[in-house]
């Protein structure tokens, strides 16, 4: 009988294999022209794959930073950046599902549980959460993680009680737990990132930090493949600069796991704080930017 960690991996491996068999269809089919990125990516472009993954793999995460060089260089046309996101973005994403499901220690009922659970909110926000006014959201997710990330700052200074150690949930934690991360993969359907909230919700439950990472990457490993298919169908993407997000990050990921791996408990519950900081600041100027450029355009 296969274990769980074992069927994880194998569905996985599966989904990666779709992954990358319908991108490779959709270039031979297409014959990628040299506007739409068909060459081989730049130094640059794999450049920008290795930086963007490598944070992301510390939990900072890498589709709000890829934005920001994306637009600064004008690397991207502005229709095509989520796809590029998703599609480059996803081969480094699924190694680091399978670097941190092997490394990290972590019960796996609750970490099949919360991947199915981001997986089915996912599923669900296409149809629903879409329809949610993103800047009100972006603005309530922001407050929230500045204020559960002022709670983990005092806990991280003795101030506060600290959490568990434990690598899993049981009774209504994993209910909550469960309950939460189905909001965090509906939220994604608008561009919001599941890693700070992640990091800060598994934190709070009592786990230690370090079995997020297995958890958020999990998760956005069977989320993005699925919605990658979907941009690959529609030609709405660059190739290039995905083969430079995809090449130049896959050996980001491997560096970075090994720093993650070697960090003490404390050293992981501060970038934590530091992570959903950053998580909370990157929501809130987003709601800034989007409220400034819906006043140029009613003005």
């Amino acid at each position: 009988m296969l274990s769980a960690k074992l069927a994880l991996f194998i569905a996985l491996s599966i989904l990666g294999l779709i992954f990358l068999v319908s991108l490779i269809g959709a270039f031979r089919s297409r014959g990628e022209s040299r506007e739409r990125g068909g060459r081989a990516p730049t130094l640059l472009e794999l450049a920008i794959g290795f930086v963007t993954n490598f944070f992301d793999t510390l939990g900072i995460g890498s589709f709000a930073p890829t934005t920001s060089i994306f637009k600064l260089r004008r690397l991207v046309p502005d229709e095509f950046i989520p796809g590029t996101l998703n599609v480059g973005h996803t081969p480094p994403t699924i190694v680091q599902a399978f670097v941190f499901i092997a490394i990290v220690q972590v019960d796996m009922t609750t970490l099949i549980l919360l991947i199915a659970a981001a997986v089915g909110g996912a599923w669900l926000g296409a149809g629903i959460v879409a329809g949610w006014p993103r800047r009100r959201i972006q603005i309530g997710m922001g407050l929230a993680l500045i204020a559960a990330a002022a709670l983990f700052l005092m806990t991280n200074l003795g101030l506060l009680p600290p959490g568990g150690n434990t690598l899993g949930l049981q009774g209504p934690r994993l209910g909550t737990g469960v309950a939460v991360n189905l909001v965090l993969g509906a939220l994604m359907t608008l561009g919001i990132g599941l890693y700070g909230p992640c990091m800060i919700l598994v934190s709070l439950l009592g786990m230690n930090p370090a079995a997020a990472f297995p958890i958020m990457m999990g998760s956005c490993a069977f989320l993005m493949p699925v919605a990658s298919l979907r941009f690959i169908r529609r030609q709405s993407y660059s190739l290039r600069p995905s083969l430079g997000l995809a090449f130049g990050g896959i050996p980001a990921v491997l560096l970075a796991a090994s720093i993650v791996k070697s960090l003490p408990l404390t050293a992981v519950r501060w970038l934590v704080v530091v992570v959903v900081v950053y998580a909370a600041i990157a929501m809130l100027r987003s709601a800034m930017k989007e409220r400034m450029e819906s006043s140029r355009l009613l003005g």
